[in-house]
């Protein structure tokens, strides 16, 4: 449609005023019809929520994301806006962005009675069509729908019993766009009671004035269950009037949290070119997470947000690449040493109980990490508690790496050891190269070779057939017997 610029020309181009809710309605039978994605970049919710929420706009309702931290519930309500109309007309000047052809405006009323065909349009991008609020306590209703405003009444000469006195709040201004409410428990009762006409009859009164204006928003509101119990609750009242509820949820596998964080990690294209990071890496970071919400130590109703996968990629390439700078490395691949620097992405991430505190969330951190490398360790080699431990190399796999240790030998390595350094020092450990690549059925580069080869190291230690000692700089692997003897040497014939 050619852009009108008066209010005759807008009628003659045969322009109908439609809802926002039918508008979203027919743009997203448009895109179902053609296939197109709807929702761009939401992974891990094809089969759940995506469907939930196309049903919710077909049948014009606002809606209610309900669902724990870090679930996409605002990026879902942001790309609502896609399904808008790319330009909407409204009267030049209105603070309510009024329908040329449908006003509910005082202003738009008398300047269209004035000018008739000459009124002035404007167009109204659907990026400026949505209005979003975080709740909080301090909230009130004058900020969400209006007030009187004692210095437009001085300034324009009017009594209080003028409409025109009235400073309109968020809500009105969103009048024929998307209004979101994030963290709606954290509204206060009193102030949700002020949501309760809009959403059943789709008016709104300001003070003790008598006009109540027909406002067309599309509400999506969002919340924490935890919210329901911990910090506040939504009325009962409001609730019954939001007429969709949709349940989110974290990612249901390790590959749908890896697609996730590969595409929300925020890496600089140097660090993508200094650093590489091996698949086995971004699966243990994922499981980080799983492992973090099924910890007896963390608050399972708080929730792990998928933010903790997100930030510990973008710590471990940098740990990486503050190694590769201070070694003087060119390029290097990411380690499992390279995990102590992931460590604050995780303390700040997770909410503790009774226990977890107790631990500390330095502990509880190390813990997840401990979990996340036995899991990856037994995916990959045989669990050496289902086997004889007596050190012979024809009945234990591990009976050589076993023996190289308890003939007394200690590796190091190093948290910001050069590559060739932690090579090196891998390299030492007798049969450990040999046992990697005879248990792995497919062919390695030299660099996975390394990084399965500290995983062993690593995978021993949380078995406890390795004592793994954390030093101020470096890891020290050792034999587990020697240490609990103090380190003195023992004559095992």
């Amino acid at each position: 449609m050619a852009q009108a610029k008066t209010l005759g020309e807008l009628k003659a181009s045969g322009y109908t005023p439609r809802s926002v809710k039918q508008e979203l309605r027919d743009n997203l039978i448009q895109r179902l019809r053609n296939k197109e994605e709807v929702f761009p970049g939401i992974i891990g919710f094809d089969d759940t929520v995506l469907p939930d929420m196309q049903r919710a706009i077909l049948s014009r309702h606002s809606v209610l994301l309900l669902g724990l931290r870090g679930q996409a519930k605002t990026r879902i309500a942001r790309l609502l806006v896609n399904l808008l109309d790319e330009y909407v007309p409204v009267v030049a000047g209105s603070e309510l962005n009024d329908d040329p052809l449908a006003p509910i405006s005082r202003f738009a009323s008398d300047l269209i009675r004035e000018k008739g065909d000459e009124t002035p349009i404007d167009w109204w991008h659907r990026s400026d069509r949505y209005v979003e609020k975080l709740a909080t306590p301090d909230v009130s209703v004058a900020d969400l729908i209006g007030d009187v405003d004692p210095i437009k009444a001085a300034t324009l000469r009017l009594t209080y019993a003028d409409e025109r006195v009235i400073h309109y709040g968020l809500v009105p201004r969103a009048h024929r766009g998307i209004f979101v409410i994030n963290e709606l428990p954290d509204l206060q009762a009193r102030i949700q009671v002020s949501l309760f006409n809009i959403l059943q009859e789709g008016d709104i009164q300001i003070r003790g004035f008598k006009l109540r204006l027909p406002l067309d928003i599309q509400f999506l509101f969002t919340a924490n269950p935890e919210d329901y119990t911990n910090r506040g609750s939504i009325i009962t009242p409001l609730k019954d009037r939001i007429e969709s509820q949709i349940l989110t949820h974290y990612p249901k596998t390790v590959e749908i949290a890896r697609s996730i964080t590969a595409q929300e990690a925020t890496l600089a294209d140097e660090q993508r070119e200094r650093v590489e990071v091996p698949e086995l890496l971004n699966v243990m970071l994922e499981q980080l997470s799983f492992a973090a919400r099924d910890s007896e130590y963390i608050d399972e109703k708080s929730g792990v947000s998928a933010r903790l996968s997100i930030t510990a990629l973008e710590n471990l390439v940098s740990t990486a690449e503050r190694r590769a700078l201070l070694s003087g490395d060119a390029h290097t691949v990411a380690r499992i040493t390279d995990f102590w620097g992931v460590v604050p992405a995780i303390t700040g991430k997770v909410e503790l109980v009774y226990e977890g505190e107790q631990e500390g969330a330095y502990g509880v951190a190390m813990k997840l990490l401990g979990q996340s490398i036995k899991t990856s360790f037994l995916a990959h080699f045989p669990d050496p508690s289902d086997v004889a431990a007596d050190g012979r190399g024809d009945s234990d796999p591990y009976g050589i790496i076993r023996a190289y240790f308890s003939g007394g030998n200690v590796v190091e390595l190093l948290n910001d050891g050069s590559n060739q350094e932690y090579q090196a020092a891998l390299d030492q450990v007798a049969g450990l190269r040999k046992f990697v690549t005879g248990h792995l059925d497919r062919k390695l580069s030299d660099a996975e070779t390394y990084l399965y080869m500290e995983l062993v190291l690593q995978g021993l230690a949380e078995m406890e057939v390795l004592n793994k000692e954390a030093l101020h700089n470096s890891l020290n692997f050792r034999d587990i017997l020697a240490d609990m003897f103090g380190g003195e040497d023992i004559d095992f014939r």
